[in-house]
């Protein structure tokens, strides 16, 4: 795979550094999560295929283990707020004069410069901060969060995957490491940069809820179906509107595109109740009108489309995505097939490998240092 042989340390956190560990451990980095001693590894739901180490970093012995292991490592990815890292004597001045090659990722929701450097925040926070949450929701409500997606795993996860490739990419030509200093706030707003640069288009300059892409239109919207499902309409161009109409039997007259958005969405909505999901899909799969059915996490992977691509595949939460994107040579293969691991199950595998002895390690476990998980007997 296009990452093999790549070492990764993962401070462990929630949603956005396991996203950004994930992707890497899908193209085939070998990825270690640093657990805290006595954490429940469950909440990460992200872990599959990677290792566990269970270190008390608060301890001068979980210190020196982690900075070993930072010498033999090409990433380390950490979520703490601005100065956590440098309290623990793990900064990347430390780091990265013991590893010069080291690629420091640091991933934040503010990032480690400004007034909110050592604020905490969430998804919902970051994306207020980008700007871009005020684009989101129905005219006359409260601008509508798209769940922790923008910020946490595109703005954050993703991106920060990005900068790790580029800074390796990098090293190929300097023989150095740096570090990353990632915002999640300016993560989402990169992200964005077609809402914010086209703003002066045709499609925008109305209140919100009242545009083209943002619900204020009846070719850019979703409707229920008679069975209770939905159907996403998304005929911006004249030629895809034509077939939209024509797959739900109107004239132009019944529904002229750029007149009387109202009146046309409740007509509209009156003719998706006249039939199920099924048969919409049966119509529209055989027009080019922008319409697809809205699927749900269960039914998705059952779609012929996605069924034919390989698209989702069976793993230890159920069924999952495939890696994308799609490699001719050297493609992903979906860590959520693989078992996550336990906090500490590859302590002892670990401080093997960094050259400590079996009574050296129980005596870290006694001390609090370490966490070596074990089997419960059955």
């Amino acid at each position: 795979m296009a990452l093999r042989g790549l070492k990764v340390l993962e401070l462990a956190g929630l949603a956005p550094a396991p996203f950004c560990g994930m992707i890497l451990a899908d193209f085939g980095a070998s990825v270690l999560r640093v657990d805290r001693v006595g954490a429940n590894a469950d909440l990460d739901c992200l872990g599959n295929g990677k290792q566990s180490i269970a270190l008390n970093l608060k301890h001068p012995d979980g210190v020196k283990i982690m900075r070993e292991l930072c010498k033999s490592s090409d990433v380390l990815i950490e979520p703490f707020r601005k100065g956590v890292m440098e309290k623990l004597g793990l900064g990347p001045e430390i780091l990265l004069k013991d590893n010069p090659r080291l690629v420091y990722a640091r991933l934040t929701g503010y990032g480690q410069t400004g007034p909110f450097s050592k604020s905490a925040g969430h998804d919902i926070n970051y994306v207020g901060l980008s700007g871009v949450l005020s684009l989101f929701g129905r005219y006359n409500e409260k601008p509508i969060f798209p769940v922790n997606l923008a910020a946490d795993f595109g703005g954050g996860g993703l991106m920060c995957a990005l900068g790790i490739i580029l800074a390796l990419y990098e090293r190929h030509s300097s023989g150095l490491g740096q570090v990353i200093d990632h915002s999640m706030v300016e993560g989402t707003a990169y992200l964005s940069s077609w809402l914010y640069r086209s703003q002066k288009l045709p499609i925008w300059g109305k209140e919100r809820g009242k545009n083209y892409l943002d619900t204020g239109a009846h070719f850019y919207e979703v409707y229920e179906t008679k069975d209770g499902k939905y159907m996403s309409v998304g005929a911006l161009e004249p030629q895809f509107y034509e077939n939209l109409l024509e797959g739900l039997q109107l004239s132009y007259e019944d529904a002229p595109q750029h007149e009387n958005f109202e009146k046309s969405k409740e007509l509209f909505a009156k003719k998706f109740q006249e039939k199920t999901q099924e048969e919409w899909c049966k119509i529209f799969d055989n027009i080019d009108a922008c319409v697809a059915p809205i699927m749900t996490l269960t039914d998705a992977p059952k779609h012929q489309h996605n069924l034919e691509r390989r698209s989702f595949i069976k793993g230890e939460h159920g069924i999952v995505p495939m890696p994308a994107p799609v490699l001719s040579r050297t493609p992903g293969k979906a860590s959520g097939i693989l078992p996550a691991p336990h906090t500490g199950e590859h302590s002892h595998l670990i401080l093997k490998k960094l050259g400590y002895n079996d009574r050296d390690i129980i005596k870290l476990v006694e001390n609090n240092v370490v966490q070596c998980f074990q089997k419960s007997a059955l």
